[in-house]
C-alpha cells in the first residue's frame, strides 16, 4: 500500500517515490504526498520527474495496489524513482476551501444543530447541504457574519487518527446525516478546529483558520423540504 504523506504534512509540496505497479493509464507509487480525493474534496493534480521527462498527473486515486497516478501521457517503468510535485496553489486553495466548510460545519451544528446531508468543493468555492426546514437572506447573513468571526480568531487545525471504537465515544463526531465511514475501518483521522469542532475527515486542511481567509456565502436555496444548501466563496 502508499504511506499517504499527506496527512503526516499537508504543506509537503514535493517528494521521492518508487513505482510499484502500472497500468495503462497511470503507476502507483510506495509513498506520495498527492491527496486520492474524497470526502466531497478532489483529489490533487501535479507532475512526476524521471530521467529528464516531466510527466502530469491529472487526477489520483485509491486502488487495490496503492494510490495510483492517472498520466495524462507517457509511462513509467516498475522501480523507477521518481520525484513529486504537487500542483501548490490548488492544493492549498483546497485545503482553504475544505476548513471553511468545517468553519461553517461548526457553527451551524453548535448555533443550530442542523445535520449535515451533503457537500462538495472545488478550489475557493464549496457547499454544504443542512437539515434546515427554513432558510431566509437573514439567517444566511447571520451565519456569514458568525463563520468569518471564528475565521478571526485564529483557531489551531490539527488532526490525529484514533482506534475506530475510542473515535465514536466522541459525541456528535459524526455530523452527517448518515455515517458514511465503512465499517471496515478500524482508525478513524478526527480534523480538530480548536474551541469550534471536532469531527471525523480525511482531507487536507491549513493548520489556522487565519489562512481561509474571508469567506462570502454566495447563494442558498432549498433542495428539499428539510434540505437547504449554503455555497461559499473564498478570497483569491
Amino acid at each position: 500500500m502508499t504511506d499517504l504523506l499527506c496527512y503526516s504534512d499537508a504543506y509537503l509540496r514535493s517528494f521521492v517515490a518508487n513505482v510499484t505497479a502500472t497500468d495503462e493509464r497511470g503507476v502507483a507509487l510506495d509513498r506520495t504526498a498527492f491527496y486520492p480525493g474524497g470526502g466531497g474534496q478532489p483529489s490533487d493534480v501535479g507532475w512526476l520527474r524521471w530521467e529528464g521527462r516531466q510527466l502530469r498527473v491529472g487526477a489520483v486515486r485509491k486502488g487495490e495496489k496503492g494510490v495510483w497516478h492517472h498520466l495524462e501521457s507517457g509511462s513509467l517503468p516498475v522501480g523507477a524513482t521518481v520525484e513529486g510535485e504537487i500542483d501548490w496553489e490548488r492544493r492549498h486553495a483546497l485545503m482553504r476551501t475544505h476548513t471553511a466548510l468545517h468553519v461553517l460545519c461548526g457553527v451551524v451544528w453548535r448555533d443550530y444543530g442542523a445535520s449535515v446531508t451533503g457537500g462538495n468543493m472545488e478550489p475557493l468555492r464549496g457547499r454544504m447541504d443542512f437539515e434546515f426546514e427554513r432558510m431566509r437572506q437573514e439567517l444566511v447573513r447571520e451565519i456569514e457574519e458568525k463563520i468569518n468571526a471564528e475565521v478571526a480568531a485564529c483557531r489551531e487545525v490539527t488532526s490525529r487518527s484514533l482506534p475506530r471504537d475510542q473515535a465514536f465515544a466522541i459525541p456528535d463526531l459524526i455530523r452527517t446525516k448518515i455515517n458514511l465511514l465503512p465499517p471496515g475501518i478500524e482508525q478513524v483521522r478526527v480534523v480538530e478546529i480548536g474551541g469550534l469542532d471536532l469531527q471525523a475527515d480525511g482531507g487536507t486542511h491549513v493548520a489556522n483558520t487565519r489562512e481561509v481567509g474571508h469567506i462570502r456565502i454566495v447563494d442558498y436555496k432549498s433542495k428539499g423540504a428539510i434540505n437547504k444548501r449554503i455555497v461559499i466563496e473564498l478570497s483569491d
